[in-house]
């Protein structure tokens, strides 16, 4: 009998998770507040919960960012989320690369899923009649205009990098996995 009490304790552990996330709980416990008639801590709930999972993506899209050239540092910029919710939502990644000693650096923005982004969709689309140079970057193409580079990834994911000569970004543009980043969030 002890055996069988066991092997159903077991297999009880093993289909619970041994700690919940804290998304997990903060839903239960919208959940739960919502059950109990308590409106207002159910939306504080479910507002933790969705700022927690914006936080995540906007990790997953940090990592489509290039590493930094051999010699160079890239810092990460934390901060843009906040500057994506003014914007109107959707994730946003950025990283400034400097070189190890001295000299100017420069910075690669990536913003996915903004409202921001249909209005360079549109400036994309009319690049050459607007007489603006564009460059490839495998099958990506960008807009070379004032110093930056901007280009569109799967109709929704705007890159830009700016800060040094366009050689020099379109280089450091070269090293993103433009097909694995066009899948972002899907």
């Amino acid at each position: 009998m002890k055996p069988i009490v066991l092997a159903f304790a077991l297999a009880a552990m093993a289909a619970t998770p041994l700690a919940a996330d804290e998304i997990t709980d903060a839903l239960e416990s919208a959940r739960d507040a919502y059950e109990a008639g308590d409106i207002q801590y159910a939306i504080e709930e479910l507002d933790f919960a969705k700022q927690r999972l914006a936080a995540l993506k906007t990790d997953e899209l940090a990592q489509f960012l290039p590493p930094a050239p051999e010699g160079w540092e890239r810092r990460l910029d934390s901060e843009i989320g906040g500057a994506m919710a003014m914007m109107g939502g959707g994730s946003g990644a950025e990283a400034e690369y400097t070189p190890a000693g001295e000299g100017a650096g420069y910075t690669i923005t990536m913003m996915a899923d903004s409202p921001m982004i249909a209005a360079v969709a549109a400036m994309m689309s009319n690049a050459g009649m607007m007489g603006v140079q564009v460059e490839r970057v495998g099958r990506q193409k960008f807009i070379v205009q004032d110093g930056e580079v901007t280009g569109l990834v799967a109709n929704r994911i705007l890159i830009k990098a700016a800060g040094a000569d366009p050689d020099t970004l379109l280089a450091a543009l070269e090293q993103i996995d433009y097909r694995a980043l066009g899948r972002f969030g899907q």
